[in-house]
């Protein structure tokens, strides 16, 4: 049983002013592992007020300062990997290949943000006017549960090679995964207060930060509903805002796809990380010429993956992270047959052989229209609706047809044609194929997918203000 008591304030481990407990389970289990004493407005008070005294020298840090602090956290997270893999299996429960993938770019975000920064320019002439890059001030990062290690650090790179100080709000349900990483960064010995780190409730914490008036930014990662409130309270103060929010990603099969191919990798779009990702590629368009051997074909990949034990190498999908994740998953899923529908596999309950955890059978729907809530709606699970076109130009329209636009999925045979699609879709980022991440290139939503653009030079400006002086 874990006991976590301490927040994380001008560069030390204190017990915080809030006395609130939230419990902590393993999902896979459904066992309480842990118990976390939750920060309120008083503690986000006092980390605000760190960050505000430490921004100034983080300002007036030179590039190679601000690069060498990058590179010292990079060293220091990446130093004990398995008690970080450990820790995320234990309290999030997803599979090894997600883990160990989640650890490794933990430390290398720091490094991704380094090499950005060296080659970033913080001064540049225009016309008459000398036009310097400022940094914001204080900023507020709130981060979610389903990737807990890669949004924190993320976000505290930006800031940092920003010269910005920042105050991060994570997911209490994350509590074990953030204190072995904030033990981690606090060995990198960075200046007191430069980042904060504050275990507590979004309407608490994550409210009072985004009020705040000593708070000039806010970089939130979450629900499209929380991202609104984010926006609405950031209007008071004219805070900068950065929200990379939910998506319901378009899934394209073009009908020159080789399927051998284009198959798994559709399906792994959106069963990846257990289906809990707001890149899930959850609408697979289908040319309706070759639909029937698409379905077969999903039907018996699907029925080849390994949902259980987060251990197992084996293992593909997880479980859902709470008891709340899980009852909405089936919600939607008896939803799905209500309006409906035909199901491929999977269906409502648990897998055969699970008798607890908070397991999710992975989800087929076919005959859906994308007018139908399941296509509609983030869901948040390892649940996918199967939707036909006849032509390309369908394809399209059903794909920007939704009130999302993050990051969307073409497989073809041809990628100067997959192109040519990409090139019509109304989103951030679009992935060819099983093209690979690229952590540079900016990543950010269209419409209620969000404001802003996070990782490589847009990610670093989301914390810069131009100043332009006139002489």
């Amino acid at each position: 049983m874990r006991s976590i008591d301490q927040v994380y304030i001008d560069g030390a481990f204190v017990t915080p002013h809030g006395g609130e407990i939230a419990d902590l389970f393993n999902p896979a289990t459904e066992a309480k592992i842990g118990e976390v004493r939750l920060g309120d407005a008083t503690d986000a008070q006092a980390a605000v007020a760190a960050a505000k005294r430490a921004f100034p020298a983080l300002a007036r840090a030179s590039k190679a300062e601000r690069i060498a602090m990058l590179r010292r956290l990079h060293e220091a997270v990446s130093a004990r990997p398995e008690e970080m893999a450990q820790a995320m299996r234990e309290e999030y429960g997803a599979p090894k290949y997600f883990v160990d993938g989640s650890v490794a770019r933990a430390g290398s975000a720091f490094l991704d943000m380094a090499a950005t920064l060296e080659g970033y320019d913080f001064s540049r002439r225009i016309g008459r006017a000398e036009v310097t890059m400022q940094p914001l001030g204080v900023a507020a990062a709130i981060t979610p549960w389903n990737s807990n290690y890669g949004f924190i650090c993320g976000k505290l790179a930006a800031a940092i090679a920003a010269g910005c100080a920042v105050v991060i709000k994570p997911s209490e349900m994350s509590a074990i995964q953030t204190q072995v990483l904030a033990e981690r960064l606090h060995a990198a010995g960075l200046p007191a207060g430069a980042y904060n780190i504050v275990n507590g409730r979004g309407d608490v914490v994550g409210a009072e930060l985004g009020a705040h008036p000593d708070v000039a930014k806010v970089s939130f990662t979450g629900s499209t509903a929380v991202g609104r409130t984010i926006l609405r309270a950031g209007a008071q103060t004219l805070k900068r805002v950065t929200l990379e929010l939910g998506g319901k990603g378009p899934n394209i099969i073009l009908a020159d796809a080789d399927l051998d191919r284009a198959v798994p990798t559709a399906l792994m779009s959106g069963l990846a990380n257990s289906g809990q990702a707001c890149i899930a590629g959850t609408r697979i368009l289908a040319p309706r010429s070759r639909l029937p051997e698409i379905l077969e074909r999903l039907a018996t990949a699907a029925a080849a993956l390994k949902t259980g034990d987060p251990a197992d190498p084996g293992t593909v999908i997880g479980p859902m992270v709470s008891r709340k994740q899980y009852d909405r998953v089936q919600d939607y899923i008896r939803l799905g047959l209500d309006e409906g529908v035909r199901l491929l596999v999977g269906g409502p309950g648990r897998p055969e052989g699970l008798a607890r955890g908070w397991f999710v059978r992975p989800t087929i729907f076919t005959d859906v229209t994308n007018d139908m809530r399941i296509a509609r709606e983030e869901i948040f699970g390892p649940v996918l609706c199967v939707i036909p076109y006849d032509d390309e130009d369908e394809a399209v329209a059903i794909a920007n047809d939704t009130a999302y636009g993050l990051q969307a999925y073409v497989h073809s045979s041809d990628v100067a044609h997959a192109r040519r699609v990409a090139e019509r879709l109304a989103c951030g980022r679009v992935v060819i194929n099983d093209a690979p991440h690229e952590p540079l290139a900016p990543f950010g939503g269209f419409k209620q997918s969000g404001l802003g653009r996070e990782y490589g030079v847009f990610g670093l400006e989301a914390f810069l203000e131009p100043r332009a002086i006139l002489a």
